[in-house]
């Protein structure tokens, strides 16, 4: 663990603990995640970002570095879906960390908006990411040319938007996921194993959480804990978790949930990092040391096509 994260992470464990321990309401807790990632993070240089609309819903395609010089035909694409506990978060959040990962891969990036809960419940969040999908196809990308990442709910609804396209006969690329939320029920051991260690999530409020976001669904339902999922002819995926962060589970099994599928799985751990601290990148090496890592499988696995 490098200096800079443990400083950083230090400092950051009781003021954003303190927050989420007093939260009732998603209300202030998106005001402060678009603070936060407005002022305290800045994008790679030339990072550019077009907004577009999705049956209603705000998207960015987010482009940077080497990817400027893209042709737009050009069959790569990674859609990437943000985190947020399902009740906060944007692209505007997200769209910094994700411009370092177009530069560092040369690929265009789709960053779609879903509606939030406890005004939208599960799995509404689902139904768009899954309009998402439909868009890029209907733009003309195959399910082979798309990679499809998140982080943290995003990550569970990368996961369970896998599955659906895997029972469908229509995987795509490779899939990444960054400390994803796999599991409504809490039942990973990390949940109090780490309930000390974790610098974000009170243990003791996560069972608050469903209930703003579920709505009439089973915590087990596969659409909102893909660890309950099938994942037929599963294609390559990364997943990326802390060891000290309660959801640290969510990700141990869900690697073996893959495998037991026959899945190719490359589970990455980060020794004391902060959930989803690939969003630090700039604070400290570890963020940008994990977002090469993926980089690194999304060049592997999304080899260009056609010539490109």
């Amino acid at each position: 663990m490098s200096l800079r994260m443990r400083i950083i992470g230090g400092a950051l464990r009781p003021m954003i603990r303190a927050v989420m321990a007093r939260a009732q309401d998603p209300v202030p807790l998106r005001r402060h995640l678009d603070r936060s990632m407005k002022y305290q993070f800045r994008a790679p240089p030339l990072a550019r970002f077009d907004a577009v609309d999705v049956g209603g819903c705000r998207a960015l395609w987010v482009v940077c570095g080497p990817a400027l010089r893209q042709p737009a035909a050009d069959p790569r694409v990674i859609l990437y879906l943000h985190g947020g506990g399902y009740i906060a978060g944007s692209p505007d959040t997200h769209k910094k960390m994700v411009a370092r990962l177009s530069k560092m891969t040369g690929v265009r990036v789709f960053l779609p908006s879903y509606r939030l809960a406890p005004e939208h419940p599960l799995p509404a969040a689902l139904d768009d990411a899954r309009a998402a999908w439909d868009h890029l196809i209907s733009l003309g990308y195959g399910p082979d040319d798309i990679v499809l990442g998140g982080d943290s709910a995003g990550g569970g609804l990368v996961l369970s938007l896998l599955s659906q396209l895997c029972l469908t006969g229509t995987p795509p690329r490779a899939v990444f996921a960054w400390s994803p939320f796999t599991d409504q029920t809490f039942s990973g051991a990390s949940v109090h194993e780490n309930a000390r260690r974790d610098h974000f999530f009170p243990a003791a409020r996560v069972h608050d959480l469903p209930a703003m976001i579920l709505g009439d669904l089973s915590p087990t339902d596969p659409r909102v804990s893909p660890l309950f999922a099938d994942f037929p002819d599963c294609p390559p995926v990364l997943l990326q978790a802390s060891d000290c962060e309660i959801l640290y589970d969510d990700s141990v099994r869900m690697e073996a949930v893959l495998r037991a599928g026959g899945g190719q799985v490359l589970l990455q751990t980060f020794a004391g990092a902060p959930h989803v601290w690939q969003l630090f990148d700039g604070w400290f090496p570890e963020a940008r040391e994990a977002i090469g890592l993926t980089a690194d499988f999304i060049q592997t696995c999304a080899r260009p096509q056609h010539g490109n």
